[in-house]
Parts: C-alpha cells; structure tokens; sequence
C-alpha cells in the first residue's frame, strides 16, 4: 500500500518538497551540533533540557491521544470513530517517531542511545521510557496497517490485530505516565516534585491531542475529500473541553498547594513563571498568554453553541494547542530548571542550531503523518 504515498496532485508534491527542504535544513543544522556539539546550543549547565525535550513532552502526549479514538472505538463499539481511529493510530506513530527524534537530538552523541539497549537497568526511568515509546509506535504502526490492510482486501482483520489494539490503550497511559515520573523523580526541582504532574499530563495529553485530530479531521476533509463525520468532531470536542478543564483544575492545585503552604521552593518557580524573580520575567508574557489563552478556548468548547459553529471550533482547537504547547514546553521543562539550586536566575534562548534541528524533526513527522494518511485516504476513497 505505500506506493499510493507516491502518487499525488500538485498540491500534494509541493507539500511534500517544502517539507523535504526543511528537513535538509535540519539535517545541516545537526550536523553542525555533531561536528561542534552542543555548544552551539542554547543549553547549558543550569539548564540542560531545552527545547528538544520539549517539543518530546508535548509529543508524548499528541501521541498518547490516540487512545481517546481507540478506546471508544474498540471497548464500547462507538461506530462515529470508525473513520477516525486509523487517523489517530497513525498520528501517534508520527509524533512517537518525532519524540525519539527529539531524545536523539538532545544527546549530542545520538550512539549513546545505545547504551540504554546494552545495559538495561530497571532502575532507570530512562530505559522504561525509551522501551514504552518504541512500543507504542510498533503497535500503533503494526496494528493500524494491518486493520488497513484488511480493510483494503474486503477481508476482516487477524484476530492478533485486535490483542495488538488492546495492548495498545493501557500503554498509552504508560508513555505518557513514565515521562511525567523522569521530572517528578527528580527531587532538587521543586517545580516537577509534585503527585499531580503525571495526571496532569495526562488531562493535558488529552485535551492537546484531540485537538489536533479535530484539526486534521477538518483538514482531510477540505483537501481530501475524506470525512470523518460530523458526530465523531462532535464527540471529541466535548472530550476535549473535558480533558482540558481537567487539565487546568491541576494546574490551579499546584498554585494552591504552592501558595497556600508558602513553602519558598514550591513558590519560586511558579513566582518567576507568572510573576518574575529577583528582576528576571523571560516567561512571564508566554506563561499568562498560555493561560488566559487557554482558559478562553476550554470555555469555547464547553459552550455547546459555540462548539457547533465550525470557525469558532477551529479556533478554539488551535487556541488549546498552542497553549498547552507553551505551558508543558517552554513553562514546564524550561522553567524547570529555575531558580537553580543557588537560587540564581539562568536566561535561556535557543539558537540558530537548536531551530533548525527543531524545525527538521517536525518536518520529518509531517511528512511521515501526511504518507500515512495518504494511505488512508487512497484506501477508503478509492479502492
């Protein structure tokens, strides 16, 4: 089935050439970083993690969202999400893919990776992360394509495709939870000590993910041809506005539990995020452009008014993206790091370097979603 990837419009090359050009773009700019290191970073001792990681933590969850179309589709036979659910399958392959991409970036030496493979440890969440991550892509990836395959031939799926889809539900949880446990284990930063962070990620992987596949069920719509339908949008917007009230309900916990408590390492870094710190406020627009932007989009979707109107629903969706994309990366991962143990402010911008490789990566999980899904759409529209 990957030969229909090779054929398109003009429409569709064009998409395909621009992405190819910026993954050369990438792919010089990471070969500056493994030449030179990563020095040409923005990343330094105070802090390590930049924005590869998180763009990995925002991934993570587009990932995870897969299972708000499985589960219903699989367990309580909700036939809306039968369109869909491949479309989920395979959005999650592509940002899993990106995810590793990311990790791989953010080591400087990518062949260390291999360590984790030469020298398993349990112990480490490390290791269980790289496992559930290659996990869940080869059952999204296998499952999906083999129900497609199926689907293609007029026959029904092997029984094995459906234990792969089963398995497939309680390890997104796991992806998403093991990434939380790598911040909240470490124990010298207070922003990330915290029991609610996995469960944060989660209601924000929810709330985050469905949104983008409302974003693309409209898009396939209007450049292919293929419909989702109408009820399977409807659904998922309404577990959208739940998953993203959820989401800044624990949000607003660790204000309180932060504040109520007055306990100074708890404060300081929810104070230089919101507030600013000893003179330093580099995230303070960002962090209340996140939050204000985002509690308007969950009021959007929880307006069932609103929420019917298709301009009002895409803005809203791109809205609650963009402001989970600020509060889980650039809030959470970054602004992690400070204060740092020293109670020093350390100023982080990402370079020419750090863009290119970023900009690289996304580029090749687009492209890997948009032959996926060109897969699809030949599939059901046209055999």
């Amino acid at each position: 089935m990957i030969e229909k990837a090779l054929k398109g419009n003009r429409t569709y090359w064009s998409w395909v050439a621009l992405l190819c050009v910026i993954i050369a773009a990438g792919l010089s700019a990471w070969s500056r970083q493994l030449n030179l290191g990563l020095g040409v970073t923005g990343m330094g001792r105070d802090i390590s993690w930049g924005i590869y990681i998180a763009q990995f933590t925002f991934l993570v969850g587009v990932a995870a969202s897969a299972v708000m179309v499985v589960l219903p589709y699989y367990l309580h036979n909700q036939k809306a999400f039968s369109k869909i659910v491949i479309v989920g399958e395979f959005l999650a392959v592509s940002a899993a893919a990106m995810c590793m991409l990311f990790i791989l970036a953010d080591m400087g030496k990518p062949q260390r990776v291999l360590n984790v493979l030469r020298y398993p440890s349990p112990r480490s969440m490390v290791f269980w992360d790289v496992l559930a991550l290659n996990g869940y892509l080869l059952l999204n990836l296998v499952g999906g394509w083999a129900v497609l395959g199926a689907e293609r031939k007029g026959v029904p799926p092997a029984p094995w495709t459906r234990a792969l889809i089963y398995l497939s539900i309680p390890w997104a949880f796991s992806i998403h939870t093991v990434t939380a446990f790598l911040y909240a284990g470490l124990p010298g930063r207070h922003l990330w000590l915290t029991a609610v962070l996995a469960p944060r990620f989660l209601a924000s992987a929810f709330a985050a993910g469905t949104a983008v596949l409302i974003l693309l069920a409209f898009i396939l719509k209007k450049r292919a041809g293929y419909d989702v339908g109408g009820e399977a949008v409807r659904k998922l917007a309404v577990l959208c506005a739940y998953a993203g009230t959820a989401n800044f309900f624990l949000l607003g916990t660790e204000f309180f539990t932060a504040f109520y408590s007055n306990v100074p390492g708890h404060m300081h870094s929810l104070q230089h995020l919101y507030f600013g710190l000893h003179g330093h406020a580099q995230f303070v627009p960002w962090m209340w452009l996140s939050l204000l932007s985002g509690l308007g989009a969950v009021a959007v979707l929880l307006s069932p008014a609103l929420r019917s109107s298709t301009p009002w629903l895409l803005g809203a969706c791109s809205v609650l993206v963009f402001s989970i994309w600020i509060d889980k990366g650039v809030g959470l991962v970054i602004g992690g790091f400070l204060p740092t143990p020293l109670e020093e402010i350390v100023d982080y911008v990402p370079t020419v370097t750090e863009i290119g490789v970023t900009l690289g990566i996304w580029a090749v999980g687009l492209l890997l979603l948009t032959m996926l899904l060109k897969v699809v759409v030949d599939v059901r529209t046209r055999d």
